[in-house]
């Protein structure tokens, strides 16, 4: 039995976990980190960036199939040919430089890494099991970050050829028939990606259009795009069980049919994971599935501190990460806290989608009488010559001062376009204030000028 002592010690080496790590570490605190996989967490290895790498190979492909069937650009090839295997050991590449750069990142900082699981065993002592054996940290602070999981259905049990994103993401060849069961962000991100690599992909999503969390403006470019694709949807319905063939659903008018499946891929959703690390040792207030915490991400137990997924929505690594920044130098004594105006969310899909504060709808909701327009890209000459012509950037604002609640967009590439619309939002602009800043010309940041023009009356170029 190994014994230790620290400051701060981090259970959980997911993007917000290395982070609330490197940061206690350049601030001169002794600081441990606890994982008990590759740091980097679900994001890292078999989330966001593995993912990522699949559509871009998949957009790359397509356009491959795009050149030898002929195309409006004048370019012709030969038909391509896909190596799933060979993609799949590009993107355990990129993961890997990632995940040694974390790494990398921690030592220069001065982290200490214990690989192992971690199990409090009261609110200052946790032990951890690994490979070194068995280990003992008392720590003044901990931090919580163990992340999420995803959602098992009891009739669809993961196994065999019931996968999760995790297992999708790492198959040897596309498979000819894929049911996604759940239109979420996870599910059209792979579904389209797979789609575009050959598989003939049936989607099942219970609510009445896809990505139910946002608005139906947004997703109805998405839902087109899809169809050409030759994606088949069942929107109301719900998968009941596993067949020889499939997948039988109901349908929103209470027919029963077999979807066809070689995969089935299960995307209901992601869980915290509140379990098997000790909880029970411990007396921390719950809000439903998710550890509750104040605005300087601390718990009901004095001295823990909990960030990321297992803290409730939105669960996006980009809010975990700024939590984790937040927390360390809380425990240095610097005076912080949790008042963000807005966390833009994306969705990788074709088109993408990114959302920043609120929609009209919800804004109306909060009761604020709003001013909203949209800049179709139809209109913006970038996107043209892009080939990327549908989708909008939309504004929503204050009626009576104009101040920025919420910008939205869909299209081609609008991911990258969170940057300034988060900043927009953080900064407190007035829709006066983006249709006065200069904007280069050709790009598709032009529409966000002419979005905030187009809402205060007077737009350029529609």
């Amino acid at each position: 039995m190994t014994d230790h002592s620290c400051k701060l010690l981090v259970i959980g080496a997911g993007p917000g976990g290395y982070i609330a790590a490197i940061r206690a570490g350049q601030l001169g605190i002794d600081t441990i980190i606890v994982e008990r996989a590759a740091p980097g967490g679900t994001c890292l290895n078999i989330g966001c960036i593995p993912s990522k790498a699949l559509i871009h190979a998949a957009e790359e492909f397509e356009k491959a199939r795009a050149f030898a069937d002929g195309n409006p650009l004048g370019i012709s090839a030969g038909a391509p040919k896909l190596d799933l295997s060979k993609t799949v050991a590009w993107k355990d590449g990129i993961v890997k430089t990632l995940t040694t750069g974390v790494s990398g990142l921690l030592k220069k900082a001065k982290v200490k890494r214990i690989e192992g699981t971690a199990k409090f065993l009261d609110g200052k002592t946790v032990r951890v099991e690994g490979p070194d054996g068995p280990a003992t940290i008392r720590a003044e602070n901990v931090c919580i970050a163990t992340g999420s999981q995803p959602v098992e259905l009891p009739f669809l049990p993961f196994g065999g050829d019931v996968i999760s994103s995790t297992e999708a993401l790492s198959l040897s060849e596309p498979p000819k028939t894929l049911a996604v069961i759940g239109a979420g962000y996870i599910g059209l991100e792979l579904g389209i990606a797979f789609a575009k690599l050959g598989s003939k992909v049936t989607i099942v999503e219970m609510a009445d259009h896809v990505l139910p969390l946002y608005d139906k403006d947004l997703t109805k470019p998405v839902a087109k795009h899809m169809e050409s694709l030759g994606i088949d949807v069942h929107l109301g319905a719900r998968a009941k069980e596993r067949v020889e063939t499939g997948v039988t659903v109901e349908t929103s008018d209470g027919e029963t049919l077999t979807v066809e499946a070689d995969k089935i891929l299960v995307t209901v959703g992601r869980s915290p994971v509140t379990e098997s690390w000790g909880r029970e040792m411990l007396v921390l207030d719950m809000e439903g599935r998710f550890i509750r915490i104040d605005d300087e991400c601390r718990t009901s137990m004095n001295g823990i501190f909990a960030i990321g997924d297992v803290t409730g929505e939105p669960m996006l690594a980009h809010r975990a990460m700024a939590q984790g920044e937040m927390v360390a130098e809380i425990v240095a004594d610097h005076r912080r806290s949790w008042d963000k105006r807005a966390i833009p969310a994306v969705c990788f899909t074709d088109p993408e989608i990114v959302s920043v504060g609120l929609s009209p709808e919800e804004a109306r909701a909060e009761g604020i009488e709003i001013e909203t327009n949209l800049f179709p890209f139809a209109a913006n000459g970038r996107a043209l010559t892009m080939e990327s012509s549908d989708g909008f950037v939309r504004a929503v604002a204050r009626k009576d001062n104009h101040l920025l609640v919420g910008l939205q967009a869909v299209g081609k590439g609008v991911a990258e376009l969170s940057a300034a619309f988060g900043l927009a939002l953080e900064m407190g602009a007035r829709l006066e204030d983006v249709a006065g800043t200069i904007h280069a010309h050709p790009t598709q940041g032009e529409a966000f000028q002419e979005a905030a023009l187009r809402t205060l009356g007077h737009a350029l170029h529609i």
